[in-house]
């Protein structure tokens, strides 16, 4: 099984933990110079965001990519934003995992749910939201998936409207479910730093 692969580069990334806010932080460093940041909920353990970042030809770092979370919004008062900003009606795609399933929502997607229809195409290894009035069409990958080299599983998909919003929900394969059980644990152990000053921060 190719389980440990990805679970043994965290465990060899560099990691430093802050707690603050109710949130574990941590900061991974990978040997190939890629960051990743992750914020846990303390109490339940659940992840609440995931962020990536690395270096550019010239070594210097990159933009945050967010992964799971807010998408981040940009920079109130640049040129472009006065310029060029997205209407708020525009949808809005995110990802918001739970403990045992990954979670996508789009919001401003006002049409009724069945209009929507949500498949896995598993030779491209995504997943493909179409609707029946031509609406809207997206296609995305569950990364975590590709990470463990686990399949996509069309049962394991499922999704739901309300409040013009549609949500998509994956079940979690019991492969990754251990692995984020083993990974917490091991979270648990690093010594998280007091103030605000380390490598955490991701602003």
């Amino acid at each position: 099984m190719a389980v440990p692969g990805w679970l043994e580069r965290l465990r060899a990334a560099r990691k430093t933990a802050l707690v603050q806010d109710g949130k574990r932080k941590i900061h991974y460093l990978f040997e190939d110079g890629k960051e990743m940041a992750e914020e846990y909920d303390i109490k339940t353990g659940q992840l609440m965001s995931r962020k990536w970042r690395e270096k550019n030809t010239l070594g210097a770092s990159g933009k945050w990519q967010v992964e799971v979370g807010e998408p981040t919004s940009p920079l109130l008062g640049a040129l472009e934003s006065e310029l060029i900003t997205e209407s708020s009606s525009n949808p809005v795609f995110m990802r918001k995992d739970t403990l045992s399933s990954f979670q996508w929502r789009i919001r401003n997607l006002p049409y009724p749910k069945e209009v929507y229809s949500v498949s896995v195409e598993e030779e491209q290894r995504c997943c493909v939201i179409r609707t029946t009035n031509k609406k809207y069409y997206k296609k995305f990958s569950i990364p975590d998936l590709d990470r463990y080299h686990l399949p996509l599983d069309g049962a394991a998909l499922s999704f739901a409207h309300a409040n013009n919003t549609l949500i998509i929900t994956y079940q979690k394969p019991k492969e990754i479910l251990a692995a984020e059980e083993q990974l917490q644990k091991e979270l648990k152990k690093i010594k998280a730093a007091n103030s605000g000053e380390g490598d955490c921060k991701t602003q």
